[in-house]
This record gives C-alpha cells, structure tokens and sequence, in this order.
C-alpha cells in the first residue's frame, strides 16, 4: 500500500492551466500548514514564466534552506522531463522540469504528474486508504486527469482523461470546467460525466474510482446520479489533493 513517512514540513505547488497554487503541508498529517497561496497562471505559460511563479510561490512561504519541494505538473512528467503539453506551452515538450525548478529556487525539486500527485494523497492519507485492488482517481478541473493504482501502487503517467467517446476527446467535454463554459446545467453535465466513467470503468474495471478536482466540492450534486459498477467517492483532499500528494513525494524521495 501507499504509504508517506512520518516527519516534516513540505511545499506543494500544484501548476495548473489557470491557476498555481502552493501551501505548506504538514507531510505525516497529510494538511496544510496555514493558507493556500494563489497566482495566476502566467500567459503565455513558458517554462520561464512558470520558474518565476514557482520561485515566487516558495519566497511567499519564505521556507527553510532544505526544505523539500514538490511540484504537480499539468503534464506527462518522465524522470523529470516534460513529455506532451495538452495544458501547458509547447516550448515545455524535452524539458527536464526538475532541473528547471531546481536552478530557480536553488535547491532540489521534484516534479510528478499533477493528478498522479493528487492520487498519492488520496491513496496514502485520504479517500484511497487502504484500498485494494484496482482504484481510479479523476481530476476535474479544466481538463480530467487520472491517476490508476493496483494494491496502492501507482501506475504513473495515465492519460485516461483523453478517452475518446464517439470522437470526442471527453477531457475537454466532460471536465468540471465546461459545465461552466458551455453553460451546461448539473443535467447535462452529468449525462457526460456518465459517459465517460462508464467507459473508463468498461476499460478497466476499477474496484474503486475516487473524484477530485475542484469540481468535487459539488460532490453532493451528481455523485447520488452516477450509475457505475465501481464504488464512486469524493476525495477527502478535494483541490488540495495535487498540493499534498506534491509535498509529500518531494518528503519521501529527500528522505525528510
């Protein structure tokens, strides 16, 4: 099972297509330590421009020398090199992100997947405890992330947002973000919401499927709707999940 060691203080910054947000994060409890800090997401989101946030965001919290940083990142991210760029600026495509971040905050970074981030905290700390067999984690926010975990064992970099239905490319459809976009009402939102974990569920038939994402505040509007063979919960961390599962993998791989 996931597990996140006892100890220290961490930062999580969790960049998002709109938004970057950052905390201190208590790494044994699984919570922040104190208030979020927002700053909108530079545009264009070039990897100097989200450097500058990302030192700015660790300046903010005026953290120790040593302090681990982890960062979840709005792509796919392979021993720290940025591989697509769905919601972020091309120009990231090859880049060693974790160098990058390491030489604006002169000090180590890690950089993981952001809904990747998001499913650690739910799996170690929240929602996902103890789970067995297969769990889906979605993110919904301006697009849908997922995160997929056999035993509590990550399988890293799923891109199960992208599903297509009928051609459609269901991260953009079905995302928390075009509900308000597109001026859906909870309806229609979740007759697509439907769709889509129906299909994912057909794919890979989770024992499990956790929601988070900003969206997942609302839980209560269409979770009683959904009709899934897998059991479906809201995340315990909602938005905060990317923010914990970031520090918390920055904690265990320092070895704080």
């Amino acid at each position: 099972m996931t597990t996140m060691p006892a100890g220290s203080v961490a930062l999580g910054i969790d960049i998002g297509g709109t938004g970057i947000k950052g905390a201190l994060v208590d790494v044994p409890a699984g919570t922040l330590r104190g208030k979020r800090h927002y700053i909108p997401t530079p545009q264009p989101p070039t990897p100097e421009a989200i450097a500058e946030a990302v030192r700015e965001m660790r300046d903010h919290f005026d953290v120790p020398a040593g302090t681990p940083v982890g960062v979840a990142f709005p792509a796919i991210v392979r021993h720290g090199i940025v591989r697509n760029a769905t919601n972020i600026d091309p120009s990231w495509i090859g880049m060693n992100a974790e160098t990058l971040f390491t030489e604006a905050l002169g000090a180590p970074a890690t950089v993981l997947n952001d809904a990747d981030a998001a499913g650690l905290a739910e799996m170690a700390l929240g929602a996902g405890r103890q789970a067995e067999g297969v769990t889906l984690v979605v993110t919904l926010g301006t697009g849908i992330g997922s995160a997929l975990f056999l035993d509590g064992r990550l399988l890293p970099n799923t891109e199960f947002g992208h599903l297509s239905i009928n051609g459609i490319d269901c991260c953009p459809w079905a995302s928390g973000a075009a509900r308000v976009k597109e001026g859906l009402s909870w309806a229609q939102w979740i007759s697509r919401l439907q769709d889509y974990l129906g299909f994912a569920e057909f794919l890979m038939w989770p024992d499990l499927i956790i929601i988070g994402g900003g969206i997942s505040q609302d839980a209560e509007q269409f979770l009683p709707l959904l009709q899934l063979d897998a059991r479906v919960v809201q995340a315990q961390m909602q938005n905060d999940a990317g923010i914990i599962g970031a520090a918390c993998e920055a904690s265990a791989l320092r070895g704080v």
